[in-house]
């Protein structure tokens, strides 16, 4: 076995070390995920997921007969499946993001035009703080404190 030093890179997680705190990020991970989606160019989006909007499986659209059905099928589902399997793995120091991968899992196989677009807007919501993290301080352990802007 060999000291390997000081702990600063692993599986894609970053580690900043200080005195008081340690922080995991997954900067360089975030980035590579907007340039492999072509969207290094794009205006960051504000919210990972536009308000108001409502998802709907094709299923829904067709027994409901929602306005809906006009958006068209997308063709590529393995480029969505990869898409939202880095986004779920972003998830790990990025907790602002869970809800809304979820929400873009639960259509892996049979997804619209309008899935694919709110995947894409959820990478440009990473856009806008790449650098987030998951702060540990060193001291008040005891307890978990957690904060999310809704906005």
């Amino acid at each position: 076995m060999k000291d390997l030093g000081e702990l600063k890179f692993f599986l894609g997680i970053e580690f900043a070390r200080s005195r008081s705190e340690i922080v995991m990020s997954q900067r360089k991970y975030a980035m590579e995920l907007i340039s492999e989606m072509g969207l290094a160019g794009a205006k960051p989006a504000g919210t990972p997921l536009e308000t108001n909007l409502k998802l709907t499986s094709v299923e829904y659209d067709i027994i409901v007969g929602s306005p809906e059905c006009e958006d068209t099928l997308f063709d590529d589902i393995g480029a969505y499946q990869r898409l939202v399997g880095m986004l779920l793995y972003l998830t790990m120091t990025r907790v602002d993001i869970t809800f809304v991968v979820q929400v873009l899992s639960q259509f892996m196989h049979k997804l619209k035009q309008s899935h694919w677009e709110a995947a894409l807007r959820v990478v440009k919501y990473v856009k806008t703080s790449p650098c987030l993290g998951i702060l540990m301080p060193s001291k008040g352990l005891d307890k978990l404190e957690a904060y999310c802007d809704l906005d």
